[in-house]
């Protein structure tokens, strides 16, 4: 008893697939970068700066 070859699944859906995995990747990818990245760059930098300010305040004391 031979398995059915797998026809034409791939192929009907196959540019849906693409397009919804192309989009979510995209919104992932979106919503981690403005939702993740740059407000921790941001803390980052501002922890940074403050570090700087206080460092040359500091030596001009």
């Amino acid at each position: 008893m031979p398995i059915a070859p797998i026809t034409g699944m791939l192929r009907k859906r196959f540019w849906l697939d693409v397009g919804c995995a192309l989009g979510l990747g995209v919104s992932g990818g979106y919503a981690f970068w403005y939702g993740v990245h740059l407000p921790s760059m941001e803390r980052q930098e501002n922890f940074y700066l403050k570090l700087e300010q206080e460092r040359v305040k500091a030596q001009s004391s």
